[in-house]
């Protein structure tokens, strides 16, 4: 059996499910505008650019789940899939996905976006494992806070690490191994597989993929 790791935003997604939604809590007027979209486009920008801060990113994030039942939230995330995400699916990307779960391999996406953002997406894809930051709960309702490590960075490869461990593996149980991503966030764990592939790569990471060889695909 092979391993296939897919990072989520602007990867399969034609775009950023954590971005979108917080804008689309903005639309519907959960989140106040003028405070809150500067924010969100200020630290997309550093995502981009390598520099984020992403404690100081996830309590911006995750706050906003604390202030709302659960009926609520996920009554707008049905909504956000449907008029957000659904739109950023690709093809090429759905295709990509199920050339390796009907050739066998252990899918999962793994992301920084948190798990109750994600989950719903990572359904439509058709993949059972997801690997994401946690926002904790107590009692069923969020708390605002993240539950352990974030799924960042070097996050992902304890994440991944952890998730494997879970289910009786280690990546070196794998003959082959992708992570298909295209951030410069995510060279550390594209860095500990067989197969790393730059999607639609960003600068730092398009030069990092041409020194080092490796597949630069495009799911646009």
């Amino acid at each position: 059996m092979d391993l296939a790791l897919f990072d989520l935003d602007n990867t399969l997604l034609a775009g950023d499910s954590d971005f979108e939604w917080a804008q689309y809590l903005i639309s519907r007027g959960v989140l106040d505008r003028e405070v809150y979209e500067a924010r969100n486009l200020a630290f997309f920008e550093q995502y981009k650019a390598g520099t984020l801060d992403i404690h100081e990113f996830l309590d911006f994030q995750l706050k906003p789940l604390s202030r709302h039942p659960r009926h609520e939230l996920d009554a707008w995330h049905a909504d956000f899939m449907a008029t957000r995400i659904l739109p950023l699916v690709t093809a090429k990307a759905r295709q990509l996905v199920r050339r390796h779960i009907e050739a066998g391999a252990l899918a999962a996406i793994v992301t920084a976006t948190n798990s109750f953002v994600t989950a719903p997406i990572a359904r439509e894809f058709g993949i059972t494992h997801l690997v994401a930051t946690e926002p904790e709960q107590a009692e069923g309702a969020f708390t605002g806070n993240v539950q352990g490590v974030p799924c960042f960075r070097e996050g992902k490869i304890a994440r991944v690490d952890g998730w494997l461990a879970g289910l009786g593996h280690a990546m070196g149980d794998f003959a082959r191994s992708w992570f298909y991503s295209d951030s410069l966030n995510d060279l550390p764990l594209l860095g500990r597989v067989t197969d790393p592939v730059a999607v639609d790569p960003d600068d730092t990471l398009a030069q990092h993929a041409r020194q080092l060889g490796w597949p630069i695909i495009s799911l646009r």
